[in-house]
């Protein structure tokens, strides 16, 4: 067999590798056993997108529970469904040796702690690949493994990279968005390493942290100033750095996001608008004050839903600002039950696959079943 065999055949004897047996679903990822050593939200959410595409995720957790436990029942389901649960204190003798026998059943362990925690509970590739050389380690944290243990929550995080003084009104404050975008995308991106060490067919470490990946989302914004020392600026209304319109307008009722990235699009806005001149995007970019004082006063004759169902029609990128209720209430293709819980499913859709959303696990509530086993049946 080789190392990317992912065939469902148990673990051969001596291997040292896990292979996979029943996942939860017939997903691209059943058979792939993975611990998680999480809390709150990063590690969390990238182990939850991993078993909604029907990988087997086992969350390890202390006797009193994930802490995210405590803020709420809702909270929990958001971050933890379809998962198992198992208590486990891998600092004690009898804790060790147990995380020994599921690591030598797992393909890979994932964890967000403090990167001294990490290290003083053997949470490390160094430390378990006796008992599983290919054992895949993904380590979450605010600056690396070797980082130093410094506070880093999400909006620690975001104020520290520059994001927040990205964000809000160039009169007002630093503003942080409504919601924990660095946890969220470092989640995804900790999920996209820990899938490509697997594929590699190779044990190791992957290390990921908050600050890394918040970062490279700066992407554009960073290779400017690196290579032209031009320092971002915060503009009104969200307004890109690059592209003219392209940023929140006020309408007679509501607010409209308007994205003008092209000259046809342009053309085709000016003339539904009323707007003439203006008809490259160099020209625009010059006359940025001149053109949004336009727009401004052509959205004003019209109410946002109005210019909605007026411009996209027409290929126009704009959408009314909706509440996060309006635009669940307007997408209910997109909730799923799980268990008891109506939750966001997956945003992954895969051809031929429907996943099977199960509900949040009680706090131990697989502390006497195998890996092996279906979560379906334990």
């Amino acid at each position: 067999m080789s190392d990317n065999d992912f065939s469902g055949r148990a673990p051969e004897s001596g291997s040292g590798r896990a292979q996979p047996g029943p996942g939860p679903a017939d997903g691209p990822l059943a058979g792939i056993r993975i611990l998680e050593v999480g809390t709150m939200l990063a590690g969390p959410y990238a182990t939850m997108m991993l078993a909604d595409l029907g990988a087997q995720v086992t969350k390890l957790e202390p006797a009193s529970g994930d802490i995210s436990r405590q803020v709420g029942d809702s909270y929990f389901a958001s971050l933890n469904r379809g998962k198992r649960s198992i208590r486990l204190d891998p600092g004690s003798a009898a804790g060790r040796a147990r995380l020994g026998e599921l690591v030598a059943d797992s393909h890979a362990l994932l964890v967000n702690l403090k990167p001294s925690a990490i290290h003083r509970l053997g949470l490390t590739y160094a430390a378990l690949r006796e008992f599983n050389p290919s054992i895949v380690c993904v380590a979450i944290t605010g600056f690396g493994l070797y980082g130093g243990d410094d506070p880093a929550f999400d909006y620690i995080v975001q104020a520290a990279t520059g994001v927040a003084a990205l964000t809000g009104d160039p009169a007002g404050p630093p503003t942080l968005p409504g919601y924990s975008s660095a946890d969220n995308s470092t989640g995804l991106t900790a999920a996209l390493g820990l899938l490509a060490q697997i594929v590699s067919g190779r044990g190791g470490q992957v290390d990921v942290c908050l600050r890394d990946v918040m970062l490279s989302q700066l992407n554009y914004h960073a290779s400017a100033y690196l290579n032209e020392g031009r320092v971002p600026q915060r503009r009104p209304f969200g307004a890109h750095s690059y592209y003219v319109p392209a940023q929140l307008f006020p309408t007679a009722d509501g607010y409209l996001a308007l994205f003008i990235t092209h000259d046809r699009f342009w053309k085709v806005f000016a003339a539904e608008a009323g707007l003439s001149g203006f008809e490259t995007m160099a020209e625009r970019v010059a006359h940025r004050d001149e053109v949004l004082v336009a727009v401004t006063e052509a959205l004003g004759r019209d109410n946002a839903l109005g210019w909605e169902a007026r411009l996209r029609p027409l290929g126009i990128p704009a959408a009314a600002v909706r509440t996060l209720p309006e635009a669940l209430d307007g997408t209910p293709e997109v909730v799923v039950d799980a268990g008891s819980y109506r939750l966001v499913g997956s945003p992954v859709r895969i051809d031929g696959y429907t996943p099977r959303y199960g509900p949040p696990p009680r706090l131990g509530e697989h502390d006497h079943h195998n890996l092996g086993e279906d979560r379906r049946t334990a």
